[in-house]
């Protein structure tokens, strides 16, 4: 019994000639690039997850009302900025590639003015709707519904973008460098 299953195998095996084992050879490398592929967008997702997760939280620090008690002055920019950095520091990315994003988000001023500008207080951040004067901090200047759709709301969007290169051996992604860009808005508070 023992010696007819061990014929049974190697007539299988002489019966193939190496068939399975070229076709192993040329399917292998298109599993491994998938597997490649799959890894590298799955950690672009990733990134993209948690840089959209940081404007929230840098546009929600910046809408948040100024603390009473507080001896330091509230800017609004300021606290965007060190929320976004917090948050990308907690999932282990690095806050110095932030970049101003290109071109800044287009939005019209709440007030019926035409675009709003990105606050100059922040380099690698775009911080809509914040606008200083003198010493005072004014926010909430940027129309947050599309004009034309009943009574509009007045907010900060906070907007940035991240480098994100992709290792792709043999694809036109190989070593390219594509900028994942994230945006948010919040209504300003004013309780």
């Amino acid at each position: 019994m023992q010696q007819r299953r061990w014929t049974t195998w190697r007539s299988l095996a002489r019966g193939t000639r190496g068939a399975e084992i070229a076709e192993t050879a040329m399917i292998l490398p298109l599993l491994f690039m998938m597997i490649i592929a799959i890894f590298w967008f799955g950690q672009a997702f990733r990134i993209y997850g948690t840089i959209t997760h940081a404007a929230r939280e840098g546009a929600r620090a910046a809408v948040a009302p100024p603390c009473a008690t507080c001896a330091s002055t509230n800017d609004p920019s300021l606290n965007a900025y060190n929320a976004i950095h917090s948050a990308l520091v907690a999932a282990n990315l690095d806050p110095n590639q932030l970049q101003l994003p290109a071109p800044p988000p287009t939005l019209n001023s709440c007030s019926g003015g035409g675009g709003v500008s990105c606050d100059t207080g922040q380099t690698k951040i775009c911080v809509q709707g914040v606008t200083h004067s003198g010493g005072n901090v004014s926010e909430g200047n940027v129309q947050l519904s599309p004009t034309g759709t009943g009574a509009g709301e007045c907010g900060i969007s906070v907007s940035f973008q991240y480098p994100y290169s992709f290792w792709l051996p043999f694809s036109s992604l190989n070593k390219r460098t594509i900028n994942l860009r994230a945006q948010a808005q919040m209504r300003a508070e004013s309780q």
